[in-house]
């Protein structure tokens, strides 16, 4: 008996180790997303986005579908650095839903000099051909 709860207790630690790494993954690739819009680089911003036409942005406007049109999205309106500003996020919680999705809740603030802005969004990692990205984005 002593055996079997041994053997579940690694099985239980090795599963928690898998997911803990996922969420370090995770929380890289936002940090790495803040980097690249304080550079003002938003293709790189866009690089933890999933580039397919199945993508899902929903902002103040509604859904907007497509990688393309997101990124158009992004490039229209923050077309400089007084609009891009100084990106920073608190995130709420990152959270496994099931083996290849996380579910990430999180505050967005920009300090610009058009006037700062700030919400939260909810994102959804979907591990694609061993990488996750976001596949769907709802910022408000």
């Amino acid at each position: 008996m002593k055996k079997i709860i041994l053997f579940a207790c690694i099985l239980i630690a090795i599963s928690s180790n898998a997911q803990s790494k996922d969420e370090q993954i995770i929380r890289k690739m936002l940090a790495d997303q803040i980097s690249f819009w304080n550079k003002g680089d938003i293709p790189g911003f866009m690089q933890g986005y999933w580039e397919n036409d199945s993508l899902v942005f929903i902002g103040k406007n509604g859904p907007t579908y497509g990688y393309n049109n997101t990124l158009h999205n992004y490039q229209k309106n923050y077309p400089n650095k007084d609009y891009m500003g100084t990106l920073n996020f608190d995130i709420i919680s990152v959270q496994s839903i099931e083996k290849d999705h996380y579910f990430v809740i999180g505050k967005f603030m920009l300090d610009r000099k058009v006037g700062n802005a700030s919400g939260h969004f909810t994102l959804i990692f979907k591990r694609i051909n061993g990488v996750w990205k976001i596949i769907s984005d709802h910022s408000s």
